[in-house]
């Protein structure tokens, strides 16, 4: 609470945009949510920067939420006690190291998609990783996975930062608040057809299908997104 209190006063004393002033100048659709889906082409590169945060919320509501269900005998058979708070604790620190990563990462590369494409494929690896190794290993070696779940899924503020971008000034706010807000919940039906799944392919195959799934339409979005690395911000978004 005092980290966010301490950013508060920060905040007081940042001077406004300039770009953000101008677009004051100009009331086209400004913050108006529903103009996103006005034109197809606005809609699809909307869309398309939701798809890209999935993988995020199948990590986890599934691979670390339900840990403890998974770590028991009958799936995965981790040897020791598995705590959801702990699993939680040990992926966000994780998610936390490849956040800051993500953002020097892109600067070294002079990208922002190939490092989202390159923490998705890491993320795909660390999912077979969480299923395939766990079994008969400690709760320890167990939380180290849930780490590196989490650090794969680090590219939360870049992706962020790429729905941001694609759009302008007058549109860029709504944008940036609403597509994390529906990536989370997102959350939703991918744990509906987790459970849907779960009875006819069983929890292990219906996680990885649900995964592979996430991922694969992420990669796909994230593909199909323009680059935003160096890209003039400074222009309002005809809806």
């Amino acid at each position: 609470g005092a980290l966010g209190l301490m950013l508060l006063l920060l905040r007081i004393g940042t001077l406004e945009s300039g770009m953000y002033k101008k677009m004051h100048e100009n009331s086209n659709g400004r913050g108006q949510f529903i103009k996103l889906f006005a034109k197809k082409e606005t809609a699809i590169k909307y869309l398309h920067c939701i798809i890209m945060g999935l993988p995020v919320w199948f990590a986890i509501g599934i691979l670390v939420a339900l840990s403890e269900s998974l770590a028991k005998p009958e799936i995965l058979n981790v040897s020791g006690s598995v705590i959801n708070g702990q699993a939680i604790m040990y992926s966000y620190l994780g998610l936390s190291v490849g956040d800051l990563l993500s953002g020097i990462l892109s600067q070294i590369f002079k990208s922002r998609k190939k490092v989202v494409l390159l923490y998705m494929f890491f993320s795909f690896l660390m999912i077979l990783v969480y299923f395939f190794t766990t079994a008969g290993k400690s709760e320890q070696y167990f939380y180290f996975i849930c780490f590196l779940v989490g650090a794969g899924t680090g590219y939360w503020a870049l992706f962020v930062t790429i729905a941001a971008e694609q759009f302008g000034t007058n549109i860029r706010s709504t944008v940036t608040n609403t597509v994390p807000n529906f990536v989370r919940g997102s959350v939703i039906p991918i744990t509906a057809s987790f459970k849907a799944l779960e009875p006819i392919i069983g929890t292990v195959g219906s996680a990885l299908f649900v995964g592979t799934v996430c991922i694969g339409l992420a990669t796909w979005a994230t593909y199909k997104i323009e680059e935003t690395f160096g890209k003039e911000l400074n222009y309002h978004e005809v809806l």
